[in-house]
């Protein structure tokens, strides 16, 4: 079929499998470029492995250190004249050239919150690779259906206290406006948004694994979170997902415990802001990301997710002399690029001045826009997008 860009809001409803196995592809390139010589993690099962920060680290452990992975995501396959979604693309890509490099690659499509999933996980750990020595957490979701009381909890995007006012932008268009985001109406909206974006689901993963038998001893653990400035704080860092992430990263002391007499460790990783299929829905995020990628790109620090995690694998979590820097509050920083003052001061000033007649002088809107498509295999320069391709790809590893 052809198969040609279609939004609603901010979703891309249609994907390109051959514009995401590019975008795959690249990745392991970057990957391999690096010629990555320090140990690293050998057998490796991630949690949200489909897309974003997720396959980047998978990407990584992959080709940066030959590691045997399991993915785990939950992503629609294709039907007849029905793309799949991103993550079930770029997983066939991930998964056909692991293969041809001779790596172990198998992946696992289902609700990862779910009891039968974590089970169905361990089985195959179990049968191919006895333990894994890293867990990576990387999942986005908006909704959770609790495995142990069955309630459906599903997350908002809302401020705590005051309605929060500041600008924001439609990327498609470039029109910049001012919205106004209410805030919570009961301390329920909190707590079902913790429930979903939370530590507690990790939390149950790892104590499930422990339990199996399949963690081995130094294994590590990490989930990945975000901060930001302080311009998107009130929609971020102090509302509702705020608070998520707080729980996220107090579920770090819990997990150590868990781990102890394995001699593991628990991490969580604030990254730095991207374009991603979940920062592209928060108000105010995608005009500060497109400032933000403006000053990075000008001053040649701009990163990828792919960038980001070889750096938080490198640079953190498999130092030459085992040796993580981590912040005052016990967290692994891979934004501090994002967070340079200079950095900062920049966008700010920007901020101050943008409007939709400026926006594309001012800010990489371009640059964002091509990006979030890029995210669903369009806007590839060599990819003839009049043309037919087949849609119906299969994932190697799932029947």
């Amino acid at each position: 079929m052809i198969i040609q860009p279609r939004t609603r809001g901010f979703i891309c409803i249609t994907t390109h499998p051959e514009g995401t196995a590019k975008n795959v592809h690249n990745q392991i390139e970057y990957v391999k470029s690096k010629n990555i010589t320090t140990q690293g993690p050998k057998k490796v099962l991630v949690i949200g492995a489909s897309t974003g920060f997720g396959l980047s680290s998978r990407i990584t452990a992959a080709f940066g250190y030959n590691a045997a992975t399991i993915g785990v995501f939950f992503e629609k396959p294709a039907a007849p004249n029905k793309p799949g979604t991103a993550g079930w693309y770029n997983t066939a890509a991930f998964e056909k050239e692991a293969l041809e490099a001779g790596l172990y690659a198998k992946s696992i499509n289902g609700d990862a919150f779910s009891d039968e999933v974590k089970q169905q996980t361990i089985d195959l750990i179990k049968k191919d690779l006895g333990q894994v020595d890293l867990v990576v957490y990387s999942l986005a979701s908006p909704r959770r259906t609790h495995p142990k009381t069955g309630v459906a909890h599903s997350s908002v995007l809302k401020p705590i206290g005051e309605p929060f006012t500041n600008k924001t932008v439609d990327f498609h268009t470039a029109n910049v406006s001012e919205i106004t985001i209410n805030p919570i109406e009961s301390q329920e909206d909190i707590d079902n948004t913790v429930a979903v974006m939370g530590g507690e689901d990790w939390k149950f993963w790892i104590e499930d694994l422990k339990e199996a038998g399949v963690l081995a001893d130094g294994v590590k653990t990490v989930a990945y979170s975000y901060i930001g400035p302080e311009l998107t704080h009130r929609i971020y860092k102090e509302g509702t997902i705020g608070m998520a992430k707080k729980d996220l990263e107090n579920t770090v002391p819990v997990i150590n415990d868990i781990l102890a007499d394995l001699n593991g460790v628990s991490y969580v990783s604030v990254n730095k802001a991207l374009v991603t299929q979940s920062s592209s829905a928060i108000p105010v995020v995608p005009l500060y990301v497109s400032l933000l990628y403006k000053v990075m790109k000008e001053k040649g620090i701009h990163e990828g997710t792919i960038e980001q995690m070889e750096r938080l694998f490198t640079e953190r979590l498999y130092t030459k002399d085992g040796i993580i820097p981590l912040d005052d509050e016990g967290r692994i920083r891979v934004d501090d690029l994002e967070m340079r003052d200079d950095v900062q001061k920049e966008v700010d000033d920007l901020w101050k001045i943008i409007n939709s007649d400026n926006i594309n002088e001012i800010s990489d809107i371009k640059g964002y826009r091509d990006e979030f498509f890029q995210l669903f295999g369009f806007n590839y320069d060599d990819i003839n997008y009049e043309a037919d391709t087949n849609e119906l790809v299969e994932v190697p590893s799932i029947k």
